[in-house]
């Protein structure tokens, strides 16, 4: 399990703890957003892989980043309004983090660690930052900010079809 990621919790936008073990058996899209960035349009991307293959496992996580350029400036409150109001967002949105530096959410120190970016960086450079985990609960791997949600379907129907 320590190789998993059911081993992390997080607050949820409502402040509830949800244990990661909680999504067992599911596909995860774990993704650090911003509600203020060039790439905010992908929330509706997420949107529209979640409503296609929810019902097959996946599931869409979604943890707002202040930390590129101040993009992410609200409260949760008005981070899910926000979203609520421009991309009509089912998936869960979870307590704003930080994914990098002393303060950086346990869970995305270890997404870094399993999954490093270009070059065997751990750092994430910017928002919309995506790490796909697979039913078993380990990364599978990590998506540069452009790369589109629709570019990473064929990844996710793939661990979908496997049990």
């Amino acid at each position: 399990m320590s190789n998993t990621i059911y081993q992390f919790s997080a607050h949820n936008n409502i402040n509830e703890n949800v244990e990661l073990k909680d999504y067992q058996g599911k596909v995860m899209l774990i993704v650090n957003t911003a509600s203020a960035c060039g790439f905010t349009p992908q929330y509706q991307g997420l949107q529209t892989l979640f409503a296609d293959h929810q019902a097959e496992g996946l599931e869409v996580l979604a943890f707002p980043c202040n930390q590129f350029k101040q993009q992410e400036k609200g409260n949760n409150e008005e981070i899910k309004q926000f979203c609520d109001l421009r991309f009509n967002i089912k998936f869960p949105l979870f307590d704003k983090v930080d994914v990098n530096g002393d303060n950086a959410h346990p869970l995305f120190t270890f997404l870094k660690e399993q999954a490093p970016g270009l070059m065997g960086s751990k750092g994430i450079k910017w928002n919309f930052t995506k790490f796909l985990v697979n039913r078993q609960g380990e990364v599978v791997r990590r998506y540069a900010p452009t790369t589109k949600p629709a570019n990473i379907e064929a990844d996710i129907k793939k661990l979908l079809a496997e049990s």
